[in-house]
């Protein structure tokens, strides 16, 4: 199969920083038997190509800020047909129901090739109180809508976000990205304790919302002095957190660390009892099942892969009530037995839900969707200038 993969970004060169592991590993196994060309629209400024685990990166650049967004398909439209002139595409895959899902949906009714959205992100949801989520904005609503009606086939990463996706794609299907679990794996040995050692791993922003995370902190310190949080994830809100944490009187328990790469964060989970999560929305946070493959449960806010592991292989708590997160992290810590045993069975998940699992279900769904659009003209069953937010220049139709 010849693959083409659209993403805003996360294919640095050096495949450690600027990058998002979980695609990294989907690309390299699918990179192994078939023909992989990966299109990012904002990796760097400028244009470039280069090779990355097997595959050919082609980054769009963009040479100003307003370029951004749904613009971006006027540039990579011509790119794609560029390519597909040289040897016909198989299939194209959106990752994102934003530009990215848009142009391979756009790409694959000109030119008759099947096509793939993965919902990965806030695309379905609105927060106003953060002003997080893309149904806020009319502009983005209508892209996302226009994605998912293009899309032959559109997958979520997890069944909480495939609850929300079905009532706009009754036949969205569920796919789970997989960790590499050659890099995330549990240690030869729990780590000791006391010293409890929690984790955390996201982002300094709205959504993962740390002030829960560090009020649930406080009130586990207060109950057992011997335990420490580890902070990793860049910093967007510019100290707010770490002042937070001295406001609380709890910096000498808390260590931030920025941004660490993937190699790193599986040497913190390793060293990890328990890992917290806080966010006010997930589609799919990798990180609960990197801890799994690490054997560390998670314990967190009711969204995202949590929500779909609890309560066999997780627990949850309401979203933003850091009492709770507290008492059910402080029950766990204290109770041995069933700690190892909701790690065991989260191992045994991800085990069977590995990035080798998702490289083959995506396989299998590419060779459906070619199967059945061999020989068969799909025609176009809405026009696509009406579920556009921007009109498309005649060029953009031709095929050869």
């Amino acid at each position: 199969m010849k693959i083409g993969l659209i993403a805003p970004g996360g294919f640095d060169r050096s495949g450690e920083e600027r990058v998002v592991p979980v695609f990294l590993w989907l690309v390299e196994r699918l990179a192994r038997s078939h023909e992989v060309h990966v299109y990012t629209l904002y990796q760097y400024l400028q244009p470039a190509e280069y090779t990355l685990l097997g595959a050919r990166v082609h980054n769009i650049g963009y040479r100003r800020p307003r370029q951004r967004g749904v613009r971006q398909i006027r540039h990579v439209l011509p790119a794609l047909r560029r390519e597909n002139r040289r040897g016909r595409f198989d299939v194209l895959h959106g990752l994102w129901a934003n530009e990215s899902g848009l142009i391979a949906g756009v790409a694959g009714r000109l030119w008759d090739l099947p096509s793939v959205v993965s919902v990965l992100g806030g695309e379905l949801v609105g927060l106003p109180e953060i002003g997080y989520g893309a149904q806020l904005r009319l502009r983005s609503r209508l892209m996302v809508g226009a994605t998912l009606r293009l899309a032959r086939a559109v997958t979520a990463a997890s069944r909480f976000t495939l609850h929300r996706l079905q009532a706009y794609r009754p036949d969205a299907r569920l796919i789970p990205l997989g960790v590499d679990t050659y890099r995330f794996s549990p240690p030869e040995a729990a780590p000791p304790s006391p010293p409890w050692r929690l984790l955390h791993v996201a982002s300094l922003n709205r959504v993962k919302d740390q002030p829960t995370l560090l009020r649930a902190f406080h009130a586990i310190h207060a109950a057992e002095p011997d335990t420490r949080l580890d902070v990793i994830g860049e910093d967007t809100l510019d100290g707010e957190i770490q002042r937070l944490a001295r406001d609380l009187e709890i910096d000498s328990a808390v260590a931030f660390h920025g941004f660490r790469t993937s190699a790193r964060v599986a040497d913190c989970l390793r060293r990890s009892h328990l890992l917290l999560h806080s966010s006010r929305h997930e589609a799919g946070e990798m990180v609960t099942l990197e801890a799994a493959a690490c054997g560390v449960p998670a314990i967190g806010t009711d969204v995202g892969h949590i929500a779909d592991l609890a309560p066999e292989a997780a627990v949850t708590v309401p979203v933003g009530d850091y009492g709770a997160l507290a008492w059910a992290a402080l029950a766990l810590l204290r109770d041995e037995a069933s700690r190892k045993a909701l790690g065991q069975r989260a191992l045994a998940f991800v085990r069977a839900h590995d990035a080798d699992w998702t490289a083959a279900q995506f396989e299998t769904l590419y060779a459906g969707l070619i199967h059945k659009n061999k020989g068969v003209n799909l025609g176009h069953p809405l026009p696509i200038a009406d579920a556009l937010p921007i009109p498309l220049r005649e060029g953009d139709r031709e095929v050869r």
